[in-house]
C-alpha cells in the first residue's frame, strides 16, 4: 500500500491528513520540498500559489525544475502532483487581503516578499507556519522551530519582527528559521538547507494536523 509506512507511524491519525485542507504559498526551494513531503505523506487537498516560472538558476535547489525550464511553477508541479489546486498568481499584499483563507486548516508561507509576509501573519496567524531565510547558509542542523518572537540569527526575520511591532501585532505564530549566521552577502543557496526547511515545514504541519499541538 502506498501509505503503509506513514500509517504505521500515525495510526488512526492518518485520516486527519487525508481530510486536511492546506494552502502552500510559494513553491521554490523551500515550498517544492514541503509539497513533495506532504503529498507523499497522504495529504490530498493542497492549493499551491506562485507566479514564477522555472529558469536555469533554480536547478540547484527546486524540485522538478530541470524538467520544466520556462514553465510556470504551479502548472509544472501539477503534472507531478495531479491532485493539487494550482493558483498562478503573484502573492502580494493586495492579494493576501482579498483572498479567503477560511477554508484551509493550515497556511504555509514559503515566500520572501516582506509586505506580503507581514499581511499573511496579520491575517492568518492562528493557522500559519512561516519560513524565514534559508539562503546564504550551509548547515541544516542549525534549523529551528519556534514562535515568531523567539526567532533569532536571521536579518530577514529581524526585519519581520520589527515591522510587526510597528503595526502593533503581538500574536504568536510558528516559524521555521536558522540560527546560522549568513555565510555570504549574496543570495547563494544550498539545497541541503533549503530542502531541509521545506521538510521541516511539512513535518510541523503534519504534527499540527494530527496532534493539534504547537511546536
Amino acid at each position: 500500500m502506498k501509505y503503509q509506512r506513514i500509517k504505521l507511524l500515525l495510526e488512526d491519525d492518518f485520516e486527519k491528513l487525508q481530510n486536511a485542507k492546506i494552502i502552500l504559498l510559494g513553491v521554490g526551494g523551500v515550498g517544492s520540498f514541503c509539497l513533495d513531503c506532504l503529498v507523499r505523506s497522504g495529504v490530498r487537498d493542497i492549493a499551491i500559489v506562485d507566479f514564477d516560472t522555472y529558469d536555469e538558476t533554480n536547478q540547484n535547489r527546486q524540485m522538478w525544475s530541470e524538467m520544466h525550464e520556462g514553465e510556470a511553477k504551479v502548472e509544472a508541479l501539477k503534472q507531478h502532483y495531479p491532485e493539487v489546486t494550482a493558483i498562478n498568481v503573484r502573492i502580494d499584499e493586495e492579494w493576501v487581503h482579498n483572498f479567503d483563507f477560511d477554508a484551509y486548516d493550515l497556511v504555509l508561507d514559503a515566500i520572501d516578499d516582506t509586505k506580503a509576509k507581514l499581511a499573511i501573519a496579520q491575517k492568518c496567524h492562528k493557522k500559519l507556519i512561516s519560513s524565514f531565510g534559508s539562503a546564504k547558509r550551509l548547515d541544516p542542523s542549525k534549523i529551528k522551530v519556534d514562535d515568531i518572537w523567539k526567532t533569532y540569527g536571521d536579518a530577514f526575520g529581524s526585519k519581520i519582527r520589527y515591522e510587526l511591532k510597528k503595526r502593533g501585532f503581538k500574536k504568536k505564530y510558528t516559524v521555521i528559521f536558522s540560527s546560522e549566521e549568513a555565510v555570504v552577502k549574496a543570495k547563494g543557496s544550498f539545497m541541503g538547507v533549503t530542502a531541509s526547511f521545506g521538510l521541516m515545514m511539512a513535518a510541523v504541519a503534519i504534527k499540527k494536523l494530527t496532534k493539534g499541538k504547537n511546536v
